[in-house]
């Protein structure tokens, strides 16, 4: 079964207000000067601001934010957001693998940005509340 699909919109003003609320104020989230010259195609969301977005996407999946047993993902490829007004999007996917005896529900996601997966391995367990 597929679960809804769920889009979120990234821009650098974003980044801005997750820099300052995790204190991870490395310039390749917000220099375009510093993040190409180590390599990247331009500023990059942090990683752990995609993995909180896709998150949210899980929540609201099972119902609440205790009905989140478990959650993992491995980073894949860098979220990339312009400098525009507009910014980036990043959908959410997934599907239920399997419903468990004791009624646990085990979820792979996926999420893309740009055509792209940017997280592998994502995987959750939830029990649903609803």
């Amino acid at each position: 079964m597929e679960l809804a699909a769920q889009t979120f919109r990234v821009t650098r003003a974003d980044l801005v207000r997750y820099a300052g609320a995790s204190g991870d104020f490395n310039p390749i989230h917000w220099s375009d000067r510093v993040a190409i010259k180590v390599g990247l195609p331009g500023v990059i969301a942090h990683g752990m601001f995609t993995m909180a977005l896709v998150g949210r996407a899980i929540t609201e999946w099972a119902g609440a934010p205790d009905a989140v047993v478990e959650y993992n993902v491995r980073f894949t490829r860098p979220v990339v957001v312009p400098d525009d007004d507009q910014g980036t999007e990043i959908e959410v996917t997934a599907r239920v693998r399997e419903v468990t005896e004791d009624g646990l529900t085990r979820i792979d996601v996926t999420a893309v940005c740009g055509g792209e997966k940017v997280l592998s391995q994502a995987r959750a367990t939830i029990r649903s509340t609803r």
